[in-house]
């Protein structure tokens, strides 16, 4: 396995992953919709021929409130990972095409991808919590300092 991730003997990697993200991302994006409209309680009420409707037919919905806002919370985040990915493509591409060397590259979009999941889960389940609320807010800050860290490494490196 380590040689898959890209992992030399020593502390840091060899093989440049990070354009590997970036369909891991898109994947990642697409779940909280399989979640939410695809799969369990929301299914009924996904429209494949409108699915921006499906929030709107969710809140005229006779689902439970904490099952309806859960999924409800599950587009949003979904829609945000769709705002992002652009914007964390184009980042890999301005630091990969720069010549930030691999191991950074590797561990900004490690770390982008775990925010992503983090930031998922924070906003879908985590938010059920009063407590949780500025998890949220925070863990999307780390996400963005993580692509505006790889344009920075990019400008530095040209």
């Amino acid at each position: 396995m380590a040689s898959y991730l890209g992992l030399s003997s020593g502390l840091g990697f060899d093989k440049n992953i990070s354009y590997w993200t970036v369909p891991a991302a898109l994947f990642m994006a697409l779940l909280p919709r399989f979640y939410a409209g695809l799969s369990g309680p929301g299914k009924q009420f996904f429209d494949r021929s409108n699915p921006r409707n499906f929030t709107a037919r969710l809140e005229s919905s006779d689902l439970d409130k904490r099952v309806r806002q859960r999924l409800q919370r599950a587009e949003a985040a979904g829609a945000n990972a769709f705002e992002t990915l652009g914007l964390y493509a184009a980042a890999v591409t301005a630091g990969n095409a720069a010549g930030v060397p691999a191991a950074t590259m590797n561990a900004l979009s490690l770390g982008y991808l775990a925010t992503r999941a983090l930031y998922t889960w924070v906003y879908i389940w985590g938010q059920e919590n009063r407590r949780m609320y500025p998890a949220r807010t925070i863990v999307w800050f780390v996400n963005m300092i993580i692509v505006m860290t790889a344009f920075v490494q990019a400008g530095l490196r040209l």
